[in-house]
């Protein structure tokens, strides 16, 4: 389907339709509104742990601002990235579709297509501002991946994810144009690279330009894509990849140096936020705007970092490359006085599929159809009953074997080298009573077990770039 059919089909390819349920409240399409349109910010870490903020149980990083963002909004317990790594995390945020559906399923240059659909793209037909300041992954310059042709009116940062690695890179992207930055780098099977020397730090321009977004589009409404690098290392730098101008309030503690700098960099990335917050507060749009904040997948062992050291999993087995928990269940939250009842925590089962069709709640339009999200809003306002509920989530992994992972209600199904192996067995655990999946209970439910594997043949659909061998 091309794109304009395709918006055409969820009622937002010509300028003169008003929004489906909204009358002629938001004016024509394609013009800035006037009506009360809630702004949209989804602010995304790279390789933030389940357990490395205080109000997910952090004992020794200090995160005030999010800890606070989650009293005075909602607290996810139960939501998963896209992914276990970077790009198809991202893929599927954008999207709204499963690793088993979306274009890009690994980490790999395989840009997004004219005819894929991003939420951006859907909430600029429906009169939003739209921009991204960070990390993108999912298209290289000159390609039909770049935000600019994905909905984007805005971009600056991070084109190519080795390339955010370098947290003093020679350049960034500002639109389709470079901006050269007074770093001096080496470079390390490029585009990656090692700082020889170091003078501007990218997150400290990424958060200065997301604050400078708000003020240029205050008058509403707008979506602001915020996907940071911080704390993802740069691997490159090999031991010393935990980059960050100082250690801070760690600068004293009897830590290794990658700790010291994981933790200054968590703590960075959250004054950061706190200052985005004072901003809508300062521009008088704190009340309009919705604010999520999550991880594109769990903790990493990269740049010197020990994920053990400060517990960066919590209860959790597994880190970034894995289908278990630790791998892919994020701390996620989200904000919106007013509106979020403050104190809220839900259990409600979600993952990055679900934030397309949240936001097009929230703008007052449908979703499109095909996609494998599902509206999170009345879970966010309290509303639980209301709430539709996924039959199943899934995964699939194509590093190490392959892999492929289904969460169906309380059960969690992984199976393991599937490239050798596309009938091989399934673990199974029950996420209720065994959060860490210790205990594999497969033997005890063949029932279960065959459920999740006709999922699992089901969920994928055919891909050149990251096939699966037929079961």
């Amino acid at each position: 389907m091309k794109r304009r059919d395709f918006l055409k089909a969820v009622g937002l390819a010509t300028s003169s339709l008003a929004l489906p349920g909204c009358g002629n409240a938001f004016g024509r399409l394609g013009t800035r509104s006037s009506a009360k349109k809630p702004n949209i910010i989804y602010i995304l870490a790279d390789d933030l742990g389940y357990g490395d903020l205080g109000c997910y149980g952090q004992k020794r990083i200090k995160t005030p601002n999010l800890d606070r963002m989650a009293k005075q909004g909602i607290r996810f317990t139960q939501h998963y990235a896209g992914s276990t790594v970077c790009a198809p995390s991202r893929c599927v945020l954008m999207t709204g579709l499963h690793t088993g559906h979306c274009l890009v399923r690994g980490n790999a240059r395989v840009p997004l297509r004219p005819s894929d659909v991003t939420v951006a793209e859907l909430l600029k037909k429906a009169g939003y501002a739209t921009g991204i300041v960070g990390k993108w992954g999912l298209g290289e310059a000159g390609s039909t991946g770049i935000p600019n042709k994905q909905g984007f009116d805005y971009w600056f940062g991070y084109l190519n994810q080795r390339h955010a690695h370098n947290y003093y890179p020679a350049y960034l992207w500002r639109n389709e144009e470079k901006v050269q930055l007074k770093n001096e780098v080496r470079s390390v099977t490029p585009p990656g690279g090692v700082a020889t020397k170091k003078v501007e730090y990218s997150h400290d321009l990424i958060a200065k330009e997301a604050l400078a977004f708000l003020e240029r589009s205050k008058d509403g409404p707008f979506f602001l894509y915020l996907p940071f690098t911080i704390p993802h290392a740069n691997n490159e730098a090999r031991q010393k990849g935990m980059e960050v101008p100082d250690f801070g309030i760690y600068k004293d503690k009897d830590w290794p140096e990658p700790q010291k700098g994981h933790a200054a960099m968590i703590t960075r990335m959250d004054g950061d936020i706190g200052k985005l917050f004072a901003k809508l507060k300062e521009l008088g749009i704190d009340d309009n705007t919705f604010v999520m904040f999550s991880s594109d997948n769990g903790p990493h062992r990269e740049g010197g970092n020990n994920p053990d050291f400060n517990n960066s999993n919590g209860p959790l087995r597994g880190i970034k490359r894995a289908l278990y928990e630790g791998g892919i269940r994020v701390p996620t939250m989200a904000r919106w006085p007013g509106k979020i009842k403050a104190g809220s925590i839900t259990d409600h089962i979600s993952g990055f599929w679900d934030v397309l069709p949240t936001c097009a709640e929230l703008a007052g339009f449908k979703p499109p159809e095909g996609i494998d999200g599902i509206s999170m809003v009345p879970a966010l306002l309290g509303k639980s009953k209301k709430q539709k509920k996924h039959k199943f989530l899934y995964w699939e992994f194509h590093e190490q074997g392959k892999r492929q992972a289904v969460r169906m209600g309380d059960f969690k199904g992984v199976r393991l080298n599937v490239a050798k192996k596309p009938n091989g067995p399934i673990e199974l655990y029950n996420l209720k009573t065994d959060i860490g999946e210790k205990h594999n209970i497969a033997d005890q439910h063949p029932d279960i077990v065959a459920k999740i594997a006709k999922y699992m043949k089901t969920a994928h659909t055919p891909s050149k770039d990251w096939p699966l061998p037929k079961a």
